[in-house]
C-alpha cells in the first residue's frame, strides 16, 4: 500500500484554523469558531465541499509549501509547466492592537508574481450548512459578497472581480490581494492594510517564540510543535481543541471516525502542562477561567468533554458527505460527552496546581475556592469503585481502569500540595486518604507473572496509558520496577521504528490497525526515565520522521507503511513530541547539544 500524508499546512489566529493544500485549495476552513459550520470542506467532499484556489489554468504546475521561520504564516510556491512561478502567502492576522489581541474572522492570501507574467485562475466557492448549499456570488465595485450565511462572507481584492466571478485566468503582473471576511468586512485600503498586517502577525508570532523556553533537543521540531498547539486554543474562552478537523479515519474502512473539534479536560491537561514547561501562562490562566464556567451535572460532576463555548450538548449526527478518500461515516458533533470517565478530576487538580504551587502566580490570581478544589476530591472519592470508559472511550465496556486510578492518584499529590499552600488540614487529610486509596487500586491491576500493570482490575490486556505510571513517577526512584512494566509494555504493543499500540485487544469496532502516535512518544519518555537514553534519542529522531512535509503529525500511523491517519494535526501527538523532547533534553542537560 502506497503512503499517505496529508498534505495540508494550518493557519490560524486563536479564533479559527484554516487547512491550506499545496494545490492552494482551502479545504477546511469553519468559522467563526473551530467547532461552526464550514465555509470550506472539500477535506469531507470534493463535490460538496467548495473550493478556493489560486492556479494556472491549465493545472499543469510543481508546488511546495513552507512556514515563514518562528510563524504560522505559511507559504505555497507554484511553478507553471513553462517555468514561470508564483508565491501564495496565506495567514490569519493576529497582533496585539489597543491593549488587546486582534484575530479578526479574516483569511489573507497575498499572491505575488516571482517569474515572469504567470497565468492564474481565482476560483472561489464558499458553501453553508455543512456543504447542502452554495452560497451565492454577488459583485460589488471592489468586492464579491456571498449570500446565504448568516454573518456577511466577502471577497474583497485589487484584482479584476469580473475574472473571478467568471472564473477567467488573468496574467499575474502585480501582487494580487484576497481577503475573505467572515461577518465584519475589511473596510480600509487593501495593499497597505494587508501588509501591515503581514508585518504585525510576523512579529507576534515570532516575539511568541522569543519567549518560550525552548529545550536544546530538536529545537525546530519543538518550535513547529508549540505554534500549532497556540492556534489550537479558542482565546476567547480559554477552551483548547483536540484537532481542527472532524471524520478523519483512525484507519482505512475502520469507521473509526470522529469529530474532534471539542475540548476534552483530559486533552487540555496534556496540553497546559506543555504550556507550562513552555514558561507560557497566558495560556493557563485563559483555560482556569474556562474551567470556571463549565457547567456540572446535578451532582456536580464533570463531562470528558465540552464545546469551546462550554456548552455540555455535543449531539453526534451522521452526515450525508462522502467522506474524505470516501471514508464512511462522516460525524458531527460527539457522543463521548455522554461517558463516564473519571480519570478527568485528577487531571483538572494537577493542571490546577501550577496556580497555588508556583510562585509567579500571585495570591489575587488564585480565583478558585475551597470548595472548588474539594468538590474535585469528592469526585474522586464518589469514583473510587465506578467503573468508566477509560481514556481511549469504549463505547460498550465499562472497566475499573489503571489509568483512571493513577489520576486519582496524581490529583490527590496534587491536592496535598495545594493544601500544604492554603494551610487546610482537612483538605490535606482527605487527599492523603484518597491517596492511599488509590495506590491500592493501582496495585490490584498488577500482575506478578509479568511484572506488570495491567489495563483494569481483572484484566489481562496491556495498554500504553500505564506507560505514564513509568512518566508520572509513580515508581518513584524503582527504576527495576519500572522496567520491568515497560518490559511487558513493549512484548505487547510496541510496533517497529519505535511506534506503538494503545491495545491489541477487540473493541466496539474490532482490533485497531494503526498505531496511536502519542503512545510512541509516551514511549520515548518512558525510555528515557529508565535511564535508556541512547535507545529515546534513536526512537526520537525515528517518530519525528512520520510528519507531513510542514513537520505537522497526526493521531494514527500505520506501521507498515509509514501512512498517516486521523485527526490532524493532532494536539495529542504534537504534546507527546514536545514532552519527549523535554524529557530528553533534561537527561542530556548540556547547554549546547543541539540536533
Amino acid at each position: 500500500m502506497e503512503k499517505h500524508t496529508y498534505g495540508t499546512g494550518l493557519i490560524g489566529n486563536c479564533s479559527y484554523i484554516a487547512h491550506i493544500e499545496k494545490n492552494t485549495n482551502i479545504s477546511w476552513l469553519c468559522m467563526p469558531r473551530f467547532d461552526s459550520d464550514f465555509l470550506f470542506g472539500s477535506m469531507l467532499d470534493k463535490q460538496k465541499g467548495g473550493e478556493f484556489t489560486i492556479l494556472p489554468p491549465d493545472n499543469n504546475f510543481t508546488s511546495r509549501q513552507e512556514y515563514r521561520e518562528n510563524s504560522n504564516i505559511l507559504d505555497t510556491f507554484i511553478e507553471t509547466a513553462d517555468g514561470e512561478a508564483y508565491k501564495v502567502t496565506d495567514f490569519a492576522p493576529r497582533f496585539f492592537n489597543y491593549e488587546r489581541y486582534f484575530k479578526p474572522s479574516m483569511v489573507i492570501r497575498k499572491i505575488e508574481p516571482i517569474k515572469g507574467e504567470p497565468k492564474i485562475k481565482i476560483n472561489c466557492h464558499p458553501v453553508s450548512d455543512y456543504g447542502k448549499n452554495k452560497l451565492k456570488a454577488i459583485p460589488e465595485s471592489n468586492h464579491i459578497q456571498y449570500s446565504g450565511r448568516d454573518q456577511e462572507v466577502r471577497l474583497t481584492t485589487n484584482c479584476s472581480i469580473t475574472y473571478i466571478m467568471e472564473e477567467e485566468a488573468f496574467h499575474l503582473q502585480k501582487t494580487v490581494y484576497l481577503v475573505l471576511t467572515y461577518g465584519s468586512p475589511l473596510e480600509a485600503p487593501i495593499e497597505s492594510t494587508v501588509e501591515k498586517f503581514l508585518i504585525a502577525t510576523l512579529k507576534y508570532w515570532r516575539n511568541w517564540v522569543k519567549s518560550t523556553s525552548i529545550p536544546n533537543f530538536h529545537q525546530r521540531l519543538v518550535v513547529r510543535s508549540s505554534l500549532i498547539l497556540k492556534i489550537h486554543q479558542y482565546e476567547d474562552t480559554g477552551g483548547i481543541i483536540a484537532s481542527s478537523t472532524s471524520s478523519l479515519p483512525e484507519s482505512p474502512g475502520s469507521t473509526r471516525n470522529w469529530d474532534y473539534r471539542y475540548c476534552w479536560m483530559r486533552d487540555a491537561y496534556y496540553t497546559l502542562n506543555v504550556f507550562n514547561h513552555l514558561g507560557h501562562f497566558e495560556e493557563l490562566e485563559r483555560y482556569f477561567e474556562y474551567l470556571q464556567n463549565l457547567p456540572t451535572d446535578n451532582r456536580g460532576r464533570y463531562q470528558p468533554l465540552y464545546a469551546i463555548t462550554g456548552s455540555s450538548k455535543l449531539i453526534e449526527i451522521i452526515s450525508d458527505l462522502d467522506g474524505y478518500k470516501g471514508e464512511k461515516p462522516v460525524r458531527f458533533g460527539n457522543d463521548a460527552y455522554t461517558h463516564i470517565q473519571n480519570d478527568l478530576y485528577g487531571q483538572v487538580l494537577v493542571t490546577l496546581l501550577p496556580l497555588y504551587a508556583d510562585k509567579r502566580f500571585v495570591e489575587s490570581e488564585k480565583s478558585h475556592s475551597k470548595p472548588f478544589i474539594n468538590n474535585l476530591l469528592d469526585k474522586i472519592e464518589e469514583t473510587m469503585d465506578e467503573k468508566d470508559a477509560g481514556l481511549w472511550e469504549f463505547r460498550n465496556l465499562q472497566q475499573e481502569h489503571c489509568y483512571t486510578f493513577l489520576f486519582h492518584w496524581a490529583g490527590s499529590c496534587a491536592a496535598i500540595k495545594i493544601a500544604e499552600r492554603m494551610n487546610d488540614t482537612e483538605m490535606m487529610e482527605k487527599a492523603i486518604d484518597l491517596k492511599n486509596k488509590s495506590i491500592q487500586k493501582i496495585e490490584a491491576c498488577y500482575l506478578p507473572e509479568r511484572k506488570a500493570y495491567a489495563q483494569a482490575i481483572g484484566s489481562k490486556h496491556m495498554d500504553a496509558s500505564t506507560l505514564q505510571l513509568i512518566t508520572m513517577g509513580y515508581f518513584g526512584d524503582d527504576i527495576e520496577k519500572a522496567n520491568n512494566h515497560l518490559k511487558a509494555l513493549e512484548e505487547d504493543l510496541l510496533a517497529k521504528n519505535y511506534l506503538f499500540y494503545r491495545y491489541k485487544h477487540q473493541d466496539d469496532f474490532g482490533a485497531p490497525e494503526t498505531t496511536f502516535l502519542i503512545c510512541a512518544f509516551w514511549y520515548i519518555e518512558a525510555l528515557a526515565c529508565v535511564n535508556r537514553l541512547d535507545e529515546a534519542m534513536e526512537g526520537f529522531e525515528t517518530l519525528s520522521k512520520y510528519c507531513n512535509h510542514l513537520q505537522l503529525f497526526s493521531e494514527d500511523v500505520d506501521q507498515h507503511t509509514g501512512s498517516q491517519w486521523g485527526n490532524f494535526p493532532q494536539t495529542y501527538s504534537h504534546v507527546g513530541l514536545l514532552n519527549a523532547a523535554y524529557r530528553i533534553d533534561k537527561k542530556l542537560d548540556k547547554p549546547n547539544f543541539i540536533l
